[in-house]
């Protein structure tokens, strides 16, 4: 079974096993991770409701990208820099694909005062 889900702005086709390197999450390694932003799942051909469908995941380790030197230059002005960066990111193991979503409570809608109408 597979899944498509999104983190951090981008979309991962994954499956149970997988690892992948995404934005950085909160977490220590040997943390849980629940994606709860799961937009297809499927087996095979066969494309199921990912609705309320969650992907559990393992951090593995906090790291760091591959350096991308960022350079500007503009021609005839003696206007050069040269900076690097290099992108924090999490690796994650997916545990498992299912299980429900944890349902959100509905916030609690606060009584009309009784007492102060009964009295006008």
């Amino acid at each position: 079974m597979f899944a498509v889900v999104r983190t951090g702005g981008k979309q991962y086709r994954v499956a149970a096993g997988d690892k992948i390197s995404v934005e950085k999450l909160a977490g220590e390694a040997g943390d849980t991770v629940v994606l709860d932003d799961v937009l297809l799942a499927g087996d095979g051909a066969d494309i199921k409701d990912a609705k309320g469908l969650t992907v559990s995941a393992e951090i593995v380790a906090q790291t760091r990208g591959e350096k991308v030197i960022v350079f500007k230059k503009r021609r005839r002005h003696n206007y050069r820099r040269r900076n690097g960066h290099r992108q924090s990111l999490t690796i994650l193991k997916i545990v498992a694909i299912g299980g429900e979503a944890p349902k959100k409570k509905a916030a609690a809608k606060k009584a009309a005062p009784a007492e102060t109408a009964a009295e006008a």
